[in-house]
């Protein structure tokens, strides 16, 4: 027998329009200004430009009219024109911004450098390779990640090889372009393995210094024992002094685990805008957001003298019907871009006003100690906004100060309680962590179970596993492999 029975769910369903805001909030301002662009390209009723001879509207909240997918259908009876054709619906927004900041400041980012994958294929567009090579060479490359290893099998890639381009191959094949990308920079590039890149990296070195081979012969034959750094029994198998292995060693340790990193002196120039500036004045410290944030954006002239037009021809023809609807879809998505992109504005001074608010002391000083136990929802009840858009914001926005630039996700971390019942900042707690291990002896480093006495001695209530989990966060390697001849 079967049995009925009745539930009842509330869910919340988010509109068109607040689902395109929450995308706009969480990019950051370099990506801001390709959005507008793309904007600018695909609706003719949006324009570049401030109108000085209108006011400027107050509608703050981007969500305020009430949207529907009719507004974009063709009108069965009169089109209501009222509200188009007033003057304060299509005059020029000046969005609110950092005004101190001119037009040469606005062209001085922070520079960072071309992508590992631009750099390669410069280099790949040397080799002398047909047309089937390329291919092989360019899908070799393409599974390259950002520390510059490929970690997809060969026969993963063969695979891809075969459903995505038609090409039949085999890891042989593969190998032999591979070789060839491997003698790219940076040096250890495309390797499939730590050990296949230090190696690489050893065969470029000058052979006629003895360390060399020997090194090689450490990587190809003693990994294990090199990487857990059983010294005693390295020097044993390979019968040498105690200074040759020292020296062997030291040419090791200086090769790049990560080749991904290192980027040519000559790669072309990125920019990492900071979303908002913040300065000490006396002081007194004054936020502002990015000037970038701060487009002068209009609704078209032209397409609101369209409206008029209509207002005064004959409403029932068709034809004219029919672009009248495709007016007002534009102008309705022009309007809320406007209203998007100021609501963003406010949303991103209200979120970073708060947390100056709660890190205050460090924001005037830079001290890492003066930081404060702080996480998302502390900032969300200061402001009274969700979670969600606390860490929308968080997650994609950095600011300005006179220490540096600093993501917005720097200034979140849990706290550690103290001997007098004080909250500290888990951060404060990873600096002393690093202090104890850099001063650590090199022959003795200090364990896991160590490092949590030391810290408890100082007033810091801690567990050994938050002290290897905090270490782990810091990429320490554990005492055994920190240990130094």
């Amino acid at each position: 027998m079967q049995r009925l029975s009745l539930t009842q769910s509330l869910q919340q369903k988010l509109s068109p329009q607040q689902i395109q805001f929450i995308k706009l909030l969480q990019i950051p301002t370099a990506e801001l200004e390709t959005r507008i662009e793309e904007e600018l390209e695909i609706n003719p009723a949006l324009e570049e430009g401030l109108d000085t001879d209108f006011d400027e509207p107050n509608s703050d909240d981007p969500f305020a009219d009430d949207y529907n997918d009719d507004d974009y259908k063709e009108r069965n009876d009169e089109v209501d024109l009222g509200s188009y054709l007033n003057e304060d619906d299509y005059n020029g927004y000046k969005m609110q911004g950092d005004g101190n900041y001119g037009e040469e400041e606005r062209e001085m980012p922070v520079a960072n450098r071309s992508t590992l994958t631009d750099t390669l294929m410069q280099q790949f567009g040397y080799l002398n390779l047909d047309e089937r090579q390329e291919v092989i060479g360019m899908q070799l490359i393409g599974s390259i990640e950002n520390d510059g290893y490929i970690r997809r099998s060969m026969q993963a890639i063969v695979n891809d090889l075969a459903f995505s381009h038609n090409i039949f191959t085999d890891i042989e094949e593969l190998d032999t372009v591979l070789k060839r990308i491997q003698t790219f920079d940076p040096p250890g590039i495309a390797a499939r393995s730590l050990q296949e890149c230090l190696l690489l990296q050893l065969q470029r070195k000058d052979m006629s210094d003895l360390a060399v081979p020997l090194a090689i012969r450490i990587i190809e034959d003693l990994f294990e024992e090199f990487s857990k750094k059983h010294y005693d029994k390295i020097q044993k198998r390979l019968n040498i002094t105690e200074d040759q292995l020292k020296k062997v060693i030291q040419i090791i340790t200086k090769l790049n685990p990560k080749p991904g990193s290192v980027e040519g002196e000559d790669s072309a120039v990125q920019y990492l805008i900071p979303d908002f500036i913040l300065t000490n004045n006396n002081g007194k410290l004054e936020l502002t957001l990015n000037s970038r944030n701060a487009p002068e954006l209009r609704i078209s002239r032209s397409f609101a003298e369209m409206l008029d037009t209509y207002e005064k021809s004959d409403k029932n023809n068709r034809s004219l019907k029919e672009t009248v609807s495709f007016v007002k879809q534009k102008l309705d998505a022009a309007k809320w871009v406007i209203d998007a992109i100021k609501q963003r504005q406010a949303t991103l001074l209200k979120t970073m006003n708060a947390i100056v608010k709660f890190q205050y002391d460090f924001f005037l000083e830079g001290d890492e100690t003066k930081l404060r136990p702080m996480i998302l929802k502390d900032i969300a009840t200061m402001i009274d906004m969700d979670v969600s858009t606390i860490s929308r914001v968080a997650n994609s926005k950095s600011v300005q100060t006179e220490f540096g630039i600093y993501p917005l996700k720097y200034f979140f971390s849990e706290g550690i309680s103290t001997d007098s019942g004080e909250d500290v900042s888990s951060r404060e707690v990873k600096n002393i962590l690093k202090e104890f291990i850099d001063h650590e002896p090199k022959g003795n480093p200090l364990s896991d179970d160590k490092l949590e006495k030391m810290l408890n001695e100082r007033g810091y209530n801690i567990a050994r596993r938050t002290v290897a989990k905090y270490r782990e966060q810091l990429n320490i390697p554990v005492a055994r492999l920190r240990k130094q001849l």
